[in-house]
Formats: C-alpha cells, sequence, structure tokens
C-alpha cells in the first residue's frame, strides 16, 4: 500500500481533536555538565524565580516563580557526572549530578517555557548522555484513572513494547530502571480481570518482597510505573525515555505520553496481542495518527519519534514498488 500526497493532505485537512493535550503533567529531566548551583540560577533567571537551598539529602535547590509554582534541582545518585575541560569531557563530583523537576504543567500553557529553560541549560553547559546514563520521566496526573483505564494503559504499553523500545532507543545502560512491561504481570492482570484499585493494586506488587510503601520500591522501574500512583503522588508515570537536552525530542516525549494517557482513559478496551509489523516507520506513522499525532503541528513529533526506525513511512510492504 502507498500513501500519496493527496493522501497526506486529506489527513492534514482533517478536523483534529487535541483534547488530550489537556492532562497535567509533570517532568523530570538528569543532566550533568554543570553544577546543581548553576542549573538553578538558569532557570530562577529564565522565570524570575527567587532560590531557596534545602538541607536534604538531595541538595535541592528551590525556585519558586512569581505565580507561586516551585520548580526543584535536585541530586540524583543515578547519574555518571561529568564536565567538559578544554572540550574534553572528564569525571566530576557529586555537585555535577542534576535533575530539572517540574511544577504540574499544562502543554498549552508552559511547552514553550520548558523548551527554553531545557535551550537555556543546554547552552549553559549541561548535557545528558547515554554513557552518563540520564533519562527524562514524564508524570500523568492520574484522577481520573479507572480501573480499566489503568488496565487499558498496561495493555496499550506490552502490546508495543518493542516497536517503542525501538523508537525511543532506550539504551542497555538504562534497562535497569526501564524494564519493558511484564509478560507474567499483563497475563495475571487479564486473566483476573479487576474491577476495582485494590484489586489492580494487589496485582502490581504480586512477587515483591518490600514493603509497598517503600519510596524506591523494585517495581517502580518499568516503562510504565504504577508505583507513584498507589503509593506516591497519584501519578501515573512514563520513564521509557533516554536523557537529552534537545527541546524538539522533549516536546515530542511529552506529546506521546499525553497521546498514551488519553488513549487508556477512552478507549473501552485494549488488547495485548502485538500488532504484525512489515516495516516499521509505516507501523509507528499509522499508530501515531490514530493517537492523535495529525496535521502540522505535530510534523515534528512524528519525525522524532520514527527518525531511528528502519523502512519508509510511505509502504506498508517493505518490498512494496
Amino acid at each position: 500500500m502507498y500513501i500519496t500526497k493527496e493522501t497526506h493532505l486529506k489527513e492534514e485537512k482533517e478536523m483534529v481533536n487535541t483534547n488530550f493535550l489537556n492532562a497535567h503533567l509533570g517532568i523530570e529531566i538528569e543532566m550533568t555538565g554543570i553544577t546543581r548551583n548553576k542549573a538553578a540560577k538558569v532557570v530562577a533567571g529564565m522565570l524570575q524565580g527567587t532560590i531557596e537551598i534545602i538541607d536534604d539529602s538531595y541538595d535541592t535547590h528551590k525556585i519558586t516563580t512569581p505565580d507561586g509554582r516551585v520548580w526543584k534541582v535536585m541530586y540524583d545518585g543515578s547519574i555518571i557526572t561529568q564536565k567538559k575541560v578544554n572540550d574534553q569531557k572528564i569525571s566530576a563530583g557529586r555537585e555535577y549530578s542534576v535533575e530539572l523537576v517540574s511544577p504540574i504543567l499544562n502543554y498549552r500553557e508552559d511547552i514553550e517555557t520548558l523548551q527554553e529553560i531545557v535551550r537555556s541549560l543546554r547552552k549553559a553547559g549541561a548535557f545528558s548522555e547515554s554513557q552518563n546514563r540520564t533519562g527524562i520521566h514524564i508524570h500523568l496526573d492520574g484522577a481520573d484513572h479507572t480501573p480499566r483505564s489503568i488496565r487499558n494503559f498496561i495493555n496499550l504499553i506490552y502490546s508495543r513494547n518493542d516497536l517503542l523500545y525501538e523508537s525511543l532507543q532506550i539504551e542497555s545502560e538504562r534497562m535497569k530502571y526501564c524494564k519493558k512491561m511484564d509478560a507474567d504481570l499483563v497475563e495475571r492482570m487479564n486473566h483476573k480481570k479487576p474491577k476495582t484499585m485494590k484489586q489492580i493494586e494487589d496485582i502490581w506488587y504480586e512477587g515483591y518482597g518490600e514493603r509497598r510503601e517503600r519510596h524506591y520500591h523494585e517495581s517502580r522501574y518499568h516503562f510504565l510505573n504504577l508505583h507513584s500512583f498507589f503509593h506516591g503522588v497519584g501519578t501515573v508515570e512514563l520513564r521509557g525515555f533516554n536523557g537529552t537536552l534537545h527541546a524538539g525530542e522533549i516536546r515530542s516525549y511529552i506529546v506521546l505520553a499525553l497521546a498514551l494517557n488519553n488513549q487508556a482513559l477512552t478507549q473501552k478496551s485494549a488488547s495485548i496481542k502485538k500488532p504484525q509489523i512489515e516495516n516499521e516507520k509505516f507501523a509507528m506513522r499509522t499508530w501515531l495518527n490514530r493517537v492523535g499525532f495529525i496535521g502540522e503541528e505535530f510534523k515534528n513529533c512524528r519525525e522524532h519519534l520514527c527518525k531511528h526506525l528502519t523502512g519508509s513511512s510511505a509502504w506498508r510492504f517493505r518490498d512494496a514498488a
């Protein structure tokens, strides 16, 4: 099957429902290259905020903005710290471990500000690369989720595990902190068909010996983390994003997270069956269209999410001519 220019134009002209962008979110961006103190000053300067240093184990730098929201720059022990000296990257001290934690954000109102903060940190010398074992975590508001939508979310991620990991190029160094959705968990969830959040919680923690209330519970280290939903801040967390300070890539990750969240909330059900994929780019492009990535607004997002995949976005079959 060949997707013609006329088909693309038709897609562009369709009325696109972007209500999925309205959900609240938060983001954590890990980096190194500059100190927490310098990063906090960059963020405060961008937002015209004030800095307060908290005496805690994370060396938290709180930036309070004129609208009362709080951004944080914190220590993260998983980051391999470096700095640049004469254009060479060398090992650096603990103060070069930087995690930027946003307040609650709204995509339409805050995405441009977030992107400018990222660009400013990069200009100040920050970097976020695979050898530093950095990642990006996106938290989605869990208030509207139901047992049905949580099951949907689990099934959606599982059914596209392989395509997502290939698209996002999840580094092997990060797999310890970002495991694929567990097949046994998915099988239990769909066999028992839980009707209450308590039942889903029990299935989620089944097989773990540690206390559920433990902050760094082992169950959290998956692409989809529900530990933050049950025993955290009430959010569904997506952890499957490599560290980057490319503002466009970060935007594409946020849009993908919001689209997946919306699909989980609005679908009556979601299958665990993994789709047959003749070529990766076509499979990703058509799937992105179905979840809302239609039109010129999301052109760059589609490009970022397809650029590492093989095949052609226009041809379904590799041998088409």
